[in-house]
């Protein structure tokens, strides 16, 4: 008995002495953090001061705030005209650049993760990284085609069993992916490797499944995306030229150079030119038409009766208002396009809420003391310093829309015939005969199908 209990004390000493090991290990390589956002801030690349030369010798005469000024104001306009000659490329050509930005994205907010892997030398963390973008991607894009081109999939023999089996064959890739991490873990870098993990799916979440929402808002209709992207846009721009000339009172301490002069001015022009913006588009198909497949065509259109949300629509104004129109031998009523009401909604939440995305970018980047995401647009930083309210917005909208706005389409319903049907004939007999007799039940209720 006394030798069990001296090997049993022995073994639990020995547990205990590995854990304190690990424990003193992973301590230690966590007390190097303050070095490693030194390094970081070194690493990174840093955006908002590098210009092209032609440019930087032009403007040399210039103090640095008139300086910054113009070579942002260049950048702006730009990519302005860059977006809009891409929505002249249509739907496809919005998916195309959504899908090249959220790479983007992605590699700039990995490359942070990555200077801790070079610092430490952590196996296969950029390889992991790509591959759970990857799977990802294949999982939410995947989706979306079961949803809109459920016809011609259902019809391609080696498509239809990719939709079968798409939630599983993501869910294997997924594991493959978490196996490949548990084997790359190395003793003293458990803690470092473990949040380099959650890293990796924070920004997923952040840049993949946005990514996924914004690709639903394009296919409700051009106006969905279009509307939302250039209010935040706007209030980006008109903030900051109001807080450049009349800025005094700051905003949040996140960003000191944010004012509530720039807030305030930046949410009214939001409201303002959000509105006239809204008006304009509402009166072409082109943007307000959801994007459908076409069988009868084999491809995309965007070719539709428009809803009444696109259609003016005469409102009676409240009682209280209506006091003063009678004073001027006005009209009780009013006529309106019912989206402009929505516009307002959006352009009040891109107002108020959007720029909190870029505070929390802002503080992301203060964290690891570095100024921007990365350098591919001079004046501006990365593309994430860019698209960080864009990516909250989005998800705004998508919410809204199935909230507020989405009903069920017939064509889309018609579209995902074949799959529910071949779902109903997987059905046994009793299980049909039980269905069918259901769904004339509830047509004869509603005096859609006569009892005869």
């Amino acid at each position: 008995m006394s030798e069990i209990r001296k090997r049993t004390v022995g073994d639990a000493s020995a547990v205990t002495q590995d854990v304190n090991d690990d424990h003193k290990e992973d301590v230690e390589s966590e007390d190097d953090g303050k070095i490693e956002v030194d390094l970081l801030a070194k690493t990174l690349p840093q955006g908002t001061n590098h210009t092209p030369e032609i440019l930087d010798a032009a403007l040399s005469s210039l103090p640095d705030r008139w300086r910054n000024w113009v070579i942002r104001g260049i950048f702006t306009w730009l990519m302005i005209a860059g977006f809009c000659l891409i929505i002249y490329g249509g739907p496809l050509a919005l998916m195309v650049t959504t899908l090249i930005v959220q790479v983007k994205c992605f590699e700039e907010i990995i490359n942070i993760g990555y200077a801790v892997y070079r610092i430490h030398g952590l196996p296969w963390f950029r390889s992991l990284s790509w591959y759970f973008l990857i799977t990802s991607n294949y999982f939410f894009y995947g989706e979306n085609l079961m949803d809109y081109f459920a016809v011609v999939i259902n019809r391609t023999g080696y498509l239809r069993i990719l939709v079968t089996y798409h939630r599983f064959i993501s869910f294997c890739l997924y594991i493959v992916g978490f196996v490949w991490f548990v084997l790359s873990l190395v003793k003293k870098y458990y803690m470092k490797q473990f949040s380099l993990f959650a890293w990796t799916h924070v920004a997923l979440l952040i840049v993949v499944m946005q990514s996924y929402l914004i690709i639903q808002n394009i296919f409700e209709g051009l106006i969905w995306f279009i509307v939302p992207v250039s209010m935040i846009v706007i209030n980006d721009m008109m903030a900051y030229v109001f807080g450049f000339f009349f800025g005094r009172t700051p905003l949040i301490k996140l960003s000191p150079k944010k004012t509530w002069e720039g807030f305030i001015g930046g949410g009214i022009s939001t409201v303002i030119l959000g509105l006239l913006m809204s008006y304009v588009m509402c009166q072409y198909r082109y943007f307000v038409c959801p994007i459908e497949y076409s069988e009868a065509l084999g491809r995309m259109t965007m070719d539709c009766e428009p809803s009444s949300l696109f259609r003016p629509q005469e409102y009676t104004l409240p009682e209280c208002l209506q006091t003063i129109t009678k004073m001027f031998n006005w009209k009780s009523t009013v006529t309106v396009y019912p989206f402009l009401l929505h516009s307002l909604s959006m352009s009040v939440f891109s107002s108020v809420i959007g720029p909190f995305g870029g505070f929390f970018a802002s503080g992301f980047k203060r964290a690891f003391k570095i100024k921007d995401f990365g350098d591919v647009i001079p004046g501006h930083g990365g593309i994430m310093d860019r698209f960080d309210c864009q990516y909250l917005m989005a998800t705004f909208v998508n919410v809204y829309i199935s909230s507020f706005i989405h009903t069920a389409s017939p064509q889309k319903l018609l579209q995902q015939s074949d799959l529910i049907l071949s779902q109903v004939y997987n059905l046994k007999p009793e299980q049909q005969l039980q269905l069918y007799n259901t769904l004339q039940a509830a047509l004869e209720n509603r005096g859609l199908l006569n009892e005869s």
